[in-house]
């Protein structure tokens, strides 16, 4: 059974695969985060996504994202639920994927990251990491 989002103030045997920084939010952001949705897109998103993007660095992830890894936001973690078969190539190369607040155990798009629990607000300066 999956956790709820929880605080991860405690140190954990969890090792730190990925870390990036919200530095930009587009002006229509806020219509997907209300739908529990964040579309994240490091510099360079294409002008007809950019104003729908948070953007964000672009770092390279030291290992595999997979079901059971935790997403964490400014220090609230979330646990994945499903891994589209390109998040690992789009966020490292592009900083693109979407993240979906749905608890879903499917990926419906090779790019986007399902997660359990509800979408907390992003704002510039917010952490996002992914833990296994």
């Amino acid at each position: 059974m999956l956790r709820p989002a929880q605080r991860n103030d405690k140190e954990t045997d969890m090792a730190q695969i990925y870390t990036t920084t919200v530095r930009g939010i587009g002006p229509e952001a806020a219509s997907f985060a209300e739908q529990g949705m964040y579309v994240l897109f490091g510099d360079g998103a294409p002008a007809s996504l950019a104003d729908f993007c948070f953007t964000i660095d672009i770092n390279r992830s030291a290992d595999d994202i997979r079901p059971g890894d935790r997403l964490v936001i400014d220090g609230t973690a979330y646990p994945i639920t499903a891994v589209g078969g390109l998040v690992r190539k789009n966020l490292d190369g592009l900083g693109h994927i979407t993240l979906n607040f749905d608890g879903a155990a499917r990926a419906q798009l090779e790019g986007t990251l399902h997660v359990q629990g509800e979408a907390p607000a992003l704002t510039i300066g917010s952490t996002i990491s992914i833990e296994n």
